[in-house]
């Protein structure tokens, strides 16, 4: 068990901890200061220095030790994200107060084009929310927020989640649960690091089983697998059956829901 359940979790998923649905996690000042300055310093600052590292790393294909080494330990500190599948979300989305649709601030900040795949969610009658600057996105205060409700998120989660997109869970200083989003390893700003050897975001409390009897071998799942988790292996007869190396699965759900023969589970 990884310390952010062990400090959080009271020994189970940290995430499902009802001490961590509290609303005086809203009251603390550090917490409140991070969210107004979220939008600017940590999504804008970031794909800033993300671009550079991308730089870095495609003209030497590797970062240096050193500063892989402080960007790993820097994200297990703070624990800013992880991934979620479906059914975690649902449970998350049930205790929510209040669920709001917002812009994508990754994408926002890659290439000014707004996507409305970032659920906001808050668990007391005071939304944490209303501190963010929406100027960030050219919008007033008030601007740039869809009310649903839980159920209407997860569906909507769940055509995402058709088209391809991963769900992550967001913390505003873990362990405030601030927000779900949807996107892909391509945009968003913590699985981005991946494609350099770095592993930044957290990975999900699952990994992807394959049940061989019911596997025909079609390869959907590792056309949709973002983390290089699936391939295919020639069984006697000349077919071939899905494989998982359980080291690169993030347990994201998205080969699970792409399975025609349902033969993916998360365990």
């Amino acid at each position: 068990m990884c310390d952010l359940c062990t400090k959080h979790g009271d020994g189970a998923i940290w995430y499902k901890n009802a001490k961590n649905y509290a609303n005086d996690l809203m009251s603390d000042l550090v917490r409140r200061q991070y969210v107004q300055n979220f939008l600017e310093s940590t999504i804008g600052e970031g794909i800033s220095a993300l671009g550079r590292l991308e730089t870095i790393f495609g003209k030497k294909k590797k970062l240096p030790d050193r500063l892989v080494t402080a960007m790993v330990s820097k994200a297990k500190e703070e624990h800013f994200g992880q991934v979620v599948p479906i059914e975690d979300v649902s449970t998350i989305m049930e205790k929510a107060a209040s669920v709001v649709r917002m812009p994508c601030a990754c994408r926002w900040a890659a290439d000014k084009k707004e996507k409305r795949c970032c659920y906001s969610v808050s668990y007391s009658a005071e939304n944490w929310y209303q501190d963010l600057d929406m100027s960030y996105f050219g919008k007033t205060p008030d601007e740039g927020f869809e009310i649903l409700s839980g159920a209407e998120a997860v569906a909507q989660m769940e055509s995402l989640e058709e088209e391809g997109a991963i769900h992550t869970i967001w913390t505003m200083v873990t362990p405030f649960i601030g927000a779900i989003c949807n996107c892909t390893s391509h945009e968003c700003l913590g699985l981005r690091t991946l494609a350099m050897n770095v592993e930044t975001l957290s990975r999900g409390e699952y990994v992807a089983q394959v049940n061989h009897t019911l596997c025909n071998g079609c390869g959907l799942c590792e056309q949709v697998c973002q983390f290089s988790a699936l391939s295919s292996q020639v069984v006697d007869g000349g077919g071939s059956v899905a494989m998982i190396t359980p080291q690169r699965c993030y347990g994201c759900g998205l080969c699970r829901k792409h399975c025609p023969q349902g033969a993916i589970t998360l365990v």
